[in-house]
């Protein structure tokens, strides 16, 4: 049977296990799609990768991404998680951007001091909620209608929609009542108060996923949350978003808004180094 180099990493935190896991396979060439499903769906993480030779020139890697249940062209923390694991293992990493290619398209990463970060894809859908969808999410997510500040389509691959409410205190009181919000993404956002909250962040974040469960740190949501709070004045052009403190996690999204790029970026950290055999 054959045998892979194998990492787990932890992403969007300095504190292993404070974050968002992911489990990456090296050199998954041989692998079948059928293999790769099997694997994802046993390691039952949000995410798994596979690291792949490239198929286009100006890529460094090529990378599939898998949920439990299907596979997915882009996805930002398993972007993340699978450069950092390439560049581990890399012979010979360039010393600019590193190019990634996925079934998205590339999507360019850069160094940044140490942590990683991804320059955000355009959104694909944006602009205003139908007033009956955000009435669905307040009662999905227990809201008085009156509390949502805004909300905005901010779908660039996975069709999020962004949530404004006042107060980090608000969000991090939501309960999601799946039921009600079946089929739908939603995220969460909301500013810090510097006296009540602390200034190691600027903005607290929530992802509630359409398959029933809370996502810990997610970077296609906070990649569409920047794109539309910066657009709109809500948003510095630079800021550190907090994520998972619902689910006693640690995770900080760094953004930046660099000419006409917003990168989305984080630590990873490796938990898991080995092998494996399948």
């Amino acid at each position: 049977m054959p045998t892979f180099s194998f990492q787990q990493v932890d992403v969007f935190s300095t504190k292993a296990m404070r974050g968002n896991p992911l489990a990456v396979v090296i050199g998954a060439d041989d692998l079948s799609d059928a293999d790769m499903q099997a694997f994802a769906n046993w390691t039952n993480l949000s995410e798994t990768t596979f690291l792949l030779e490239p198929t286009k020139p100006d890529a460094h890697y090529r990378v599939r991404i898998f949920t439990p249940t299907q596979e997915l062209p882009f996805a930002g923390h398993p972007t993340l998680g699978s450069a950092h694991v390439w560049l581990s293992q890399a012979a010979s990493a360039p010393d600019g951007e590193v190019v990634q290619e996925c079934g998205a398209g590339p999507v360019r990463i850069r160094r940044d001091g140490k942590r990683l970060a991804f320059a955000a894809a355009p959104l694909v859908r944006s602009g205003p909620v139908d007033p009956a969808i955000v009435e669905r999410i307040a009662r999905g997510l227990n809201l008085p209608d009156a509390m949502i500040r805004d909300s905005n389509w901010v779908e660039n691959g996975p069709d999020w929609i962004g949530v404004l409410l006042p107060s980090r205190t608000d969000v991090l009181a939501a309960k999601a009542d799946y039921s009600i919000l079946a089929g739908t993404r939603v995220g969460l956002v909301a500013p810090f108060d510097p006296d009540l909250d602390g200034t190691d962040a600027q903005f607290e974040v929530r992802a509630f996923t359409r398959n029933g469960y809370e996502d810990p740190v997610t970077g296609s949501l906070n990649a569409g949350l920047a794109q539309w709070l910066i657009g709109s004045g809500v948003a510095p052009e630079h800021y550190v978003a907090a994520q998972g403190t619902a689910l006693g996690r640690a995770g900080r999204v760094h953004v930046d808004k660099v000419g006409d790029d917003i990168w989305v970026g984080g630590n990873v950290t490796t938990c898991i180094s080995g092998t494996l055999t399948l």
